[in-house]
């Protein structure tokens, strides 16, 4: 497995390499992120991927400093997963003093994330396209976790005419159904007990829903049992899976997405629904 940390090295690595399948992580890397080193070696292509803790995308009063991070572990486990390139840029390389561009972001970056964390989604785009532009990967591949992540970098990739392919990738969950995190590391054992009650919470939305109940009703009980099991809700809608705009009544395609406050720990969870 190689390893580059400057931009030449990064370019004689890719170079080596051909055409690359890419996963852009923070690091803290877990089950999750593996499905998506998987996904790219499936689809037939040597994979690159990249720990960077990308400060611009963490509000000031987020968790940036704390963020957890294990590089030699992080390595460990991209090498067991047969990843054939770790991209492990410094702030300076990825921000360098010079730089006086980033990216705005709108259509699906308004909205919920996007209303609770300013500017997370316009960090989150830039990183991503100077990630790009630095290996130009021929597909990406992103956890289907941070759903409206993953409809605002397609959105993005579309809008540009990046040469790219996105690929979402299934949510890789425990078996009680919480959904992998890094940020799992900081619940403690009755918040760990607690939490896969997000994930109950959305499927039995759903299944009300598709059964015709009224969603006004259905969500509004599916935040009293987030409250019932701890957690404060930030939001639990039904959307229109691509634009992320709200749906008053069941239309495909429909995805169902909730934040919820468990301790000081923000769960992010979503499920199809139909």
């Amino acid at each position: 497995m190689m390893i580059a940390r400057t931009l030449e090295e990064l370019r004689a690595a890719r170079e080596a390499l051909g055409p690359v399948g890419f996963v852009p992580t923070m690091g803290a890397l877990h089950a999750g992120h593996i499905s998506l080193v998987n996904a790219a070696k499936a689809d037939g292509l040597p994979v690159a991927a990249s720990i960077f803790v990308n400060p611009t995308q963490f509000g000031p009063s987020e968790d940036f400093s704390r963020y957890p991070r294990d590089e030699q572990g992080d390595l460990d486990k991209l090498e067991a997963a047969g990843c054939d390139l770790v991209w492990l840029p410094s702030v300076d390389v990825m921000y360098p003093p010079k730089a006086a561009t980033s990216i705005h972001v709108g259509g699906p970056a308004l909205k919920w994330e996007g209303a609770s964390r300013p500017g997370h989604f316009s960090g989150v785009a830039t990183v991503v396209a100077k990630l790009f532009g630095q290996v130009r990967p021929a597909a990406a591949y992103f956890g289907e976790k941070d759903w409206q992540q993953v409809q605002v970098v397609s959105r993005m990739v579309e809008d540009l005419e990046l040469p790219l392919r996105i690929v979402p990738v299934p949510i890789a969950r425990e078996a009680s159904g919480l959904a992998l995190s890094s940020r799992n590391a900081y619940l403690s054992a009755p918040e760990h007990k607690a939490a896969p009650a997000l994930y109950a919470a959305l499927v039995h939305a759903a299944g009300d829903i598709l059964a015709g109940k009224e969603v006004a009703a259905t969500l509004q009980n599916a935040r009293h049992a987030l409250a019932k099991a701890g957690m404060v809700p930030d939001y639990v809608a039904l959307v229109h899976a691509n634009t992320l705009e709200p749906l008053a009544g069941f239309a495909r395609p429909a995805r169902l997405i909730a934040a919820a406050k468990l301790g000081a720990v923000r769960l992010l969870d979503n499920v199809p629904v139909g």
